[in-house]
């Protein structure tokens, strides 16, 4: 039995939540013990007496506000979730709630119940979610080399080989693979393993800056070389000095440019755009992409000399899906930079999460995973990582179930489309309706009725029992 600690001066609201979820059971058992306060300083002083499972806090007490009285009700507490209520509307009041830790934030009088029992179904469940994930924690230490994760083979055998490369400090690199693999953290980290002493890297993405301007920037230019050039500056190559130079997407490069950096590779000297004076490259050269490089020379977009000057060693990162065993040990690493990033403290993941996560298909590999964590963890309301924040991973459901309309079809009937819709809302949710009201946005009641009027839940396969 959890307990709930209601804090409200609005006695009236106390008595009739505390009859409405004293009356809630479960397996035919009361569900909830409740216990109420009327001021700041009693609900902490019943905080401490029973220890409670979740805490419903009202924003105005007549003692002090419920904002002031989060992060002391949260040590108290521990991990139980607090559900700030407000009779006010008031946006900066929501985020401020959000950003002291409140699990959610909703308004009062309750047009619905349901609302408000959908609430506290999500945080107890996040709670229990959050203990199991913490008897489930990542045991691993991961096997970085700097920032590179992975102990998969395929992964091993490619830190096996930056090695060699590291050696040879002077070896001209093609770094490739899918685009997210990480080729510039590959690049990052053979420069950090070929020098003894810090050493500048410098990068420029040849795809992301137009061919006028991309030039001046790998050579540098002269004083009045073009129009704007009011001063000389020194280029990419130059800057780097005896260290490395990182030139990400080399197959986007212009044919021009293809042409120029060849002779730089083969003379190991250039000139700054405007100048004529001959500047020797001291850098290694790491370049990457995530084309085939072999194929666009065949479709006559890349120099095939040039191609053989890059690849004198030739890296391939694998994409995510092949190395699907390291995901786990991924999460970990970058929830870690992630919190720090966002000054969060989302390190929990449920075993149920974790799979999720593995399963999912990562078409834009370990930064796609970095983005899906990042919104993940930004959305986390507490400790745990919350599958709701992630991709779906829902299995393909046929058209009628569904409720979508292929496109020879005639088009449906009001009614009809709106029983479609239902049944689509109960698929996605396997059976939730509450969840199902939440993604429809509409009452419990409504969605009873209509049910009723439809029959939409013969669709459903697998419901779920719902929560009221």
């Amino acid at each position: 039995m959890d307990t709930l600690l209601l804090v409200d001066d609005d006695v009236s609201l106390l008595e009739s939540l505390t009859l409405h979820f004293e009356e809630a059971e479960m397996d035919g058992q009361p569900r909830f013990q409740v216990v109420t306060a009327t001021s700041a300083a009693g609900g902490l002083a019943k905080a401490r007496e029973c220890a409670p499972s979740l805490v419903v806090l009202d924003m105005m007490l007549p003692d002090r506000s419920g904002l002031d009285l989060i992060e002391e009700m949260k040590a108290v507490c521990g991990d139980a979730p607090i559900v700030l209520i407000t009779a006010f509307h008031d946006m900066e009041s929501t985020i401020r709630a959000m950003k002291l830790g409140a699990f959610d934030y909703i308004h009062k009088p309750f047009a619905d119940p349901a609302a408000l029992d959908l609430v506290i179904h999500r945080a107890l469940s996040m709670r229990q979610l959050s203990r199991r994930a913490a008897s489930a924690e990542l045991e691993t230490a991961p096997a970085r080399l700097g920032d590179l994760v992975g102990q998969t083979p395929v992964m091993q055998e490619l830190v096996k080989e930056i090695g060699k490369v590291a050696a040879a400090p002077r070896a001209t690199v093609l770094v490739t693979g899918e685009s997210g693999t990480g080729k510039e953290l590959v690049a990052r980290v053979i420069h950090n393993y070929s020098f003894d002493e810090p050493r500048p890297f410098v990068g420029i993405n040849c795809s992301a800056i137009v061919e006028t301007l991309l030039e001046s920037e790998l050579f540098g230019h002269e004083r009045g070389a073009f129009t704007g050039a009011t001063s000389s500056k020194p280029g990419k190559f130059e800057v780097a000095e005896d260290g490395t130079v990182f030139l990400d997407e080399i197959g986007d490069l212009s044919p021009q440019l293809q042409g120029k950096l060849l002779r730089v590779l083969q003379e190991r000297e250039f000139e700054r755009v405007g100048g004529t004076k001959r500047i020797s490259l001291r850098a290694r050269v790491i370049a990457a992409t995530h084309r085939d490089l072999a194929e666009e020379v065949k479709a006559g977009r890349f120099r095939e000399d040039l191609h053989q000057r890059l690849r004198v060693i030739a890296l391939e990162v694998p994409p995510l899906r092949e190395r699907r065993e390291d995901i786990p040990l991924l999460v970990k690493n970058l929830l870690e930079r992630i919190n720090g990033r966002v000054h969060k403290r989302v390190k929990r993941v449920p075993p149920e999460v974790m799979d999720a996560l593995v399963r999912l298909p990562w078409a834009g590999n370990v930064r796609e995973l970095e983005n899906v964590l990042t919104r993940a963890v930004v959305l986390s309301p507490g400790e745990v990582l919350l599958s709701e924040s992630l991709p779906r991973d829902e299995p393909a459901v046929e058209h009628e179930a569904a409720g979508w309309f292929p496109p020879d079809a005639p088009l449906p009937t009001l009614e009809e489309a709106e029983r479609q819709l239902i049944e689509r809302a109960l698929v996605l949710t396997r059976g939730h309706k509450g969840r199902a009201c939440q993604m429809l946005g509409i009452s419990r009641p409504t969605l009873e009725r209509k049910l009723a009027k439809y029959g939409a839940a013969r669709s459903v396969k697998r419901p779920l029992k719902s929560v009221s």
